[in-house]
């Protein structure tokens, strides 16, 4: 950001705002994305700035973006107690307000020598579970008076909105108190029966180790821990749930059987079998994410949702049979589990997502096939070509 610093708050504006008034340069960047209706503005030097809108990047009619003026955005944009960590790590993740425009969770990073910015929009309030054709069992989940509920996926599956979903209903239907932990602030909460309160690693607390154990003296009933990155964290989150709050929380695993193996390597050997333990007790269900191209454009999400039985506690605590719990989740019906094909299957009968996009994503594509035929959801003798 050396360039940037060097720069005149006159020129900072100038090439922030452009030559045609407020309304133009990055401002209107942003107003665009909102009128597309996208989730992430990309600007990069060189090329004009893009927006995304559901699995694809749109150029938008604008010049290239220059090295100067990414370097004044930069210096605008960032807070200024953070604008070191982009000199010495090279990124940096903020969150940035526009006054009549929106809130957007901003990442800057530098690439051959030049900075590459992307801002992913947020929003007020998280949607309903109806909206986002989530399924009764995440419902229940969020309604759990104490546990451990974990949704994972990789980045970009819609974690964020699931939890996002479920705060808002806490909100809307418990009269609790709810201290968030995230890095950064995503979805701003509006107080609704319950009390939320948010805190921004970085601008309200130090770390997500601190905030927790902060936490825990300011009465809380549901702590939401935007993600779980290291021991300290993960074990700091589970003696929350262990003493009676529901903990929701974040993972960038694939399914449920490795969610278990990923909450457990977190701990040196001689301390994982106590963790398989305290995890089947405290943990009280489990919703994987991908999103799946939908017929109508955008995309929907499909889930793997494990609930916390008395078989499934069986194969946390023991690791020989941890793999089984993918076979006990398709068995799971009555407990409102499912895994990601028996979802697919859903989604295709609902006619919202096509039978090829579900071989796409699909964890089996044969196995899928198979379900689709016996559900009667497709003609039997139809082949469908593999999604991989």
């Amino acid at each position: 950001m050396h360039r940037g610093m060097s720069a005149s708050p006159e020129a900072v504006a100038l090439r922030a705002q452009g030559s045609g008034g407020p309304d133009s340069g990055f401002v209107s960047w942003l107003r665009t994305l909102n009128q597309l209706d996208g989730s992430d503005l990309h600007v990069k030097v060189g090329s004009p700035p893009m927006v995304r809108l559901g699995s694809v990047l749109r150029r938008l009619d604008a010049p290239p973006v220059t090295p100067e003026l990414a370097e004044d955005l930069a210096w605008m944009l960032v807070p200024e107690k953070r604008r070191t960590i982009l000199d010495l790590d090279g990124a940096v993740d903020f969150a940035h307000s526009e006054p009549g425009v929106g809130r957007y969770r901003g990442n800057i990073f530098r690439q051959r020598g030049s900075l590459t910015m992307v801002f992913r929009r947020l929003q007020i309030g998280g949607q309903t579970f109806g909206e986002l054709g989530l399924p009764q069992t995440v419902r229940t989940l969020a309604e759990e008076n104490r546990g451990l509920v974990l949704v994972t996926g990789p980045t970009g599956s819609g974690k964020t909105t699931t939890l996002a979903a479920m705060v808002q209903h806490i909100s809307q239907t418990k009269p609790v108190h709810v201290v968030t932990i995230e890095d950064p602030i995503e979805v701003l909460f509006e107080d609704g029966v319950a009390s939320v309160n948010q805190r921004e690693v970085g601008e309200d607390c130090t770390s997500f180790l601190q905030a927790i154990r902060s936490a825990m003296r300011q009465d809380p009933d549901v702590i939401l821990i935007g993600e779980m990155r290291d021991t300290e964290t993960v074990q700091a989150a589970m003696q929350a749930a262990e003493t009676g709050h529901l903990v929701l929380s974040t993972l960038h695993t694939l399914d449920a059987a490795e969610t278990v193996n990923r909450v457990v390597d977190f701990f040196p050997p001689h301390q994982q079998q106590q963790i398989r333990f305290a995890l089947s007790s405290t943990l009280r269900g489990i919703v994987c994410q991908r999103l799946v191209p939908s017929v109508n454009g955008g995309r929907v999400p499909s889930l793997e949702i494990l609930v916390n039985t008395g078989r499934v506690a069986q194969r946390i605590q023991d690791p020989a049979i941890t793999m089984e719990i993918g076979e006990v989740i398709a068995e799971g019906e009555y407990y409102g589990m499912c895994t990601f094909d028996q979802s697919l299957v859903r989604l295709v009968a609902e006619g919202r997502v096509s039978p090829e996009q579900a071989m796409e994503a699909a964890s089996n594509p044969h196995d899928l096939e198979l379900m689709l035929k016996q559900s009667g959801v497709i003609d039997p003798s139809v082949t469908l070509e593999r999604g991989r």
